[in-house]
């Protein structure tokens, strides 16, 4: 039998998520030597929540059926991928093809909360928490999530020449990977930087300069400029590379060149950042939407990530293809002769 939880529970719960909220509105950020919020220190966004709102939950907050539900599929999808059971007395495992990285230990397998309420999704905005794509959109993201071209290493994917992260957790938006999801916060009093774990980049974000370069300048995280308003850090940028792909599990986007992204960061409290962020594309996107997602302090210190560009995968990579090519076609089967009438 299920009992449905006390009156008198659920008054305390709500209490408590309305004390926390309320708590979370007065804090104030501990300042740096020139008077700016800080929001230095290790962090990661690592979680389950995804970018766009899978089809099993019914609205923004998840309840605990659906978050468990999510878990369990999750967990079927990767497999021993997340596997901590390591018992050192045990015999070395089989050979396989492919070996599990240590570095998914560290993945937080739970849903992302923000005032205490489990997320479906990052997007907030539209209510569905789907992306509003154009035609054009839904084409250049297609475009962007495949690497089925091997003419040269220009047309590879810009993650496997090692020119930018795995999933987007460089951005921006900074998105949330399942490996390597820690960043750190180091700020000046006319800069702001961001150090990102993989693909081991450093954003550089410019305070007070609210000039971008010309639009024939196109970088792979776009150019920051940002600027202080109260307890937020406000962030804009533009002149991303259009070859940029913003990846999640649940589908991600690119970049037009129209496309303008405006990021928040507000210190919410010692163990949390919140990170709001707007897209702007009038090119990909039918609107302007939303997301948001909490920042958690990680341990550290934040290892290199050894990926560079030109390493020996690309050859290979291109040499296998030519070989592919060199191999006979199959045939294809001779149609069935049709059996005579009756």
């Amino acid at each position: 039998m299920i009992r449905k939880p006390h009156r008198a529970a659920v008054l305390v719960l709500a209490a408590v998520l309305l004390a926390s909220a309320a708590q979370a509105a007065d804090y104030k950020a501990p300042r740096t030597k020139f008077g700016q919020p800080d929001l230095q220190g290790l962090w990661t966004n690592t979680s389950l929540t995804w970018l766009q709102r899978p089809p099993i939950f019914k609205g923004l907050i998840a309840t605990d059926a659906e978050a468990a539900m999510m878990l369990a599929g999750f967990k079927k999808m990767a497999g021993d991928l997340i596997s901590t059971s390591v018992d050192p007395s045990l015999p070395a495992p089989p050979v396989v093809k492919d070996a599990p990285q240590a570095d998914t230990l560290e993945m937080d397998l739970n849903l992302a909360r923000i005032d205490g309420r489990m997320r479906s999704s990052w997007i907030v905005d539209p209510a569905d928490g789907r992306l509003p794509f154009t035609d054009a959109g839904k084409a250049a993201a297609r475009a962007g999530s495949r690497g089925d071209r091997y003419d040269a290493a220009e047309v590879r994917p810009p993650e496997e020449r090692c020119l930018v992260s795995i999933g987007s957790t460089e951005g921006p938006p900074m998105m949330n990977g399942g490996f390597n999801g820690h960043y750190q916060i180091v700020q000046t009093k006319d800069h702001v930087a961001i150090q990102v774990e993989m693909n081991h980049d450093v954003r550089i974000i410019r305070l007070g300069d609210r000039n971008h370069p010309p639009s024939s300048v196109r970088l792979w995280m776009g150019d920051s400029i940002g600027w202080w308003e109260g307890e937020t850090l406000v962030v804009e940028t533009t002149n991303f590379d259009p070859r940029t792909y913003i990846g999640s599990l649940t589908g991600g986007f690119a970049w037009s060149p129209r496309g303008k992204l405006v990021e928040r960061f507000t210190r919410k409290g010692k163990d949390l950042i919140l990170y709001e962020f707007a897209v702007e594309d009038p090119e990909y996107f039918t609107r302007v939407w939303r997301a948001e997602m909490p920042f958690r302090p990680a341990k550290g210190p934040i290892y290199e990530y050894a990926c560079h560009e030109g390493n020996y995968s690309l050859p290979n990579i291109l040499a296998g293809a030519r070989v592919q090519e060199k191999e006979p076609k199959p045939e294809a089967p001779a149609p069935k002769a049709e059996a005579p009438p009756s």
